[in-house]
C-alpha cells in the first residue's frame, strides 16, 4: 500500500461541510451511502496515493448506510481514524471499517431521533408557534436557531470527537449498556415534551349543550372535570392507532380534515 500522511483539520472541515449532503443522493437500496462517500472523498484522496486504494476505499463506503443525519460526523470522524490507521499500518482489518459503521448507524441514529426528532425540534417548534401566534415576526427565527444551534454544534463536536477518540470510546459505551440508557432517557423527554404539546396547542372542544330540568348542562365542562383536554387526548390516540394500522399520511390527513367539516357542519365539534 502506498505511503500515507495523516490528516489535518482541513480534511476534516472539508467532511464537516460535505456532511450536510448525507441525504442528497437518498436512494432505497443503499439510503445514504452516496452521501457518506461524498462526505469521505477529501479523506481518501489524502490518505491514498495510489489510484487503486481510492477506488477501493471509494468502494468500501458505498456500503449500505443510514442514521440520523445531525451524528453522522460522528461516525465520518471515526471512518477518518480508521482510514488513517488502514493507510499506515498493512496489517490493519480494513473490514473492520464498514463493520463499525453498521454497528454505530443504529444505536446513534436511535439517540439522534429521540434528541432532534423527539426533543429539539418539538421544543423549538412549542416556542417558535407560541411566538408566532401572537404575531410576532420572531417565531419561525427562534425556531430555526433553537433547533440548528444544538444541531450545528453536535456536527462539529461530533466529527472532531469520532476522530480524536477514534472507536475506542463508543464501543466501551455500547459494552457499559450507557447507550441504550441515554436512547431511554432522550426518548423518555421527548414524550413528555410531545405530551406537554398535546394540552397546550391541539385545541378540540364541543360546543354541545342540553337542559335538565331547566338546568343547563355543557358537556365540554364535564369532560374538562373528568380529564382537562380530554378530547385532544383522545384524538391524538386514535390518530396513533390508525398509524400503527399503516394507514398513510396522506390518507390520514384527508380523513382528519374530511371528519373535522362533518363534525363541525352538525355542531358536535
Amino acid at each position: 500500500m502506498s505511503s500515507a500522511t495523516s490528516l489535518t483539520n482541513k480534511e476534516l472541515r472539508k467532511v464537516f461541510w460535505r456532511s450536510f449532503a448525507l441525504q442528497g443522493a437518498f436512494n432505497y437500496e443503499r439510503m445514504q451511502n452516496v452521501g457518506y462517500v461524498y462526505a469521505m472523498i477529501p479523506v481518501i484522496k489524502k490518505l491514498y496515493k495510489d489510484h487503486d486504494d481510492q477506488v477501493k476505499a471509494l468502494q468500501r463506503h458505498l456500503e449500505l448506510f443510514n442514521t440520523t443525519p445531525a451524528v453522522a460526523p460522528a461516525i465520518m470522524g471515526i471512518s477518518a481514524a480508521m482510514e488513517e490507521q488502514n493507510a499506515n499500518d498493512p496489517d490493519f482489518d480494513e473490514h473492520s471499517i464498514n463493520a463499525v459503521k453498521a454497528s454505530l448507524m443504529g444505536p446513534l441514529a436511535g439517540i439522534g431521533d429521540s434528541l432532534f426528532w423527539g426533543t429539539f425540534r418539538v421544543i423549538a417548534a412549542g416556542i417558535g408557534i407560541s411566538f408566532a401566534k401572537q404575531g410576532n415576526f420572531l417565531g419561525p427565527i427562534l425556531f430555526l436557531f433553537l433547533y440548528n444551534l444544538p444541531h450545528f454544534l453536535l456536527r462539529i463536536f461530533g466529527l472532531k470527537f469520532g476522530y480524536r477518540l477514534g472507536i475506542s470510546s463508543l464501543i466501551r459505551i455500547q459494552k457499559q449498556g450507557l447507550m441504550d440508557r441515554i436512547m431511554s432517557i432522550t426518548t423518555t423527554i421527548g414524550l413528555v415534551v410531545v405530551g406537554g404539546m398535546i394540552a397546550t396547542m391541539l385545541t378540540v372542544t364541543t360546543p354541545l349543550k342540553f337542559e335538565v330540568n331547566g338546568a343547563k348542562v355543557v358537556i365540554q365542562d364535564i369532560l374538562d372535570k373528568i380529564l382537562p383536554n380530554m378530547l385532544p387526548l383522545a384524538l391524538t390516540f386514535i390518530i396513533y392507532f390508525l398509524i400503527k394500522k399503516k394507514m398513510s399520511i396522506t390518507k390520514l390527513t384527508l380523513l382528519l380534515i374530511a371528519a373535522g367539516i362533518l363534525l363541525h357542519v352538525v355542531k358536535i365539534l
